[in-house]
C-alpha cells in the first residue's frame, strides 16, 4: 500500500533540469525528428521520378521559409544525434562519467551541433550562389 503524500515516480516537477537530462530528452526528440526528415527527403527524391511538375512543387515547398526552417531543424537534429551518439559510445566504453566531463561533453555536443548546422547552411547558400 502506497503511503500518503509520497510521489509514485519522479517527474520533471521534482528534479531541477540538468544538462545531462535535457540532452537525453533532446536526443530522443532528434531521433524522432530524423524519421520525419527522412520522410521529407524521400518525398523530395521520389518527386523527381514523377516529372518536372511534381519536382517543382516539392522544390517550392522545401524552398519556402517554412520548408527551410524544417530543413534547418532536420540538419540540427542530424548533427546533434551524431555528436550525442558518439558521447553515448564513449559512455559505453566507460569514459566520461565524472561530472566535469559530463558537463564539458554536453557543451561540446551543443557547440558542435549548432556550429555545424550553421556551416552546412552557409555552404548550401554558397553553393547555390546566394552568398
Amino acid at each position: 500500500m502506497a503511503s500518503g503524500n509520497r510521489p509514485l515516480s519522479p517527474h520533471l516537477q521534482v528534479y531541477r533540469p540538468q544538462i545531462t537530462s535535457m540532452l537525453s530528452i533532446l536526443h530522443r526528440m532528434t531521433g524522432v525528428g530524423l524519421v520525419g526528415g527522412a520522410l521529407i527527403f524521400t518525398y523530395w527524391i521520389t518527386s523527381a521520378t514523377y516529372g518536372p511538375e511534381a519536382f517543382d512543387r516539392a522544390q517550392s515547398i522545401l524552398g519556402s521559409w517554412f520548408g527551410r526552417l524544417v530543413l534547418l531543424g532536420t540538419i540540427f537534429a542530424f548533427y546533434f544525434h551524431l555528436a550525442n551518439g558518439i558521447r553515448h559510445i564513449a559512455w559505453d566504453a566507460g569514459w566520461g562519467y565524472e561530472m566535469p566531463k559530463l558537463r564539458a561533453s554536453g557543451v561540446v555536443v551543443l557547440v558542435f551541433s549548432t556550429s555545424m548546422t550553421f556551416l552546412t547552411f552557409l555552404a548550401g547558400y554558397w553553393a547555390a550562389g546566394v552568398i
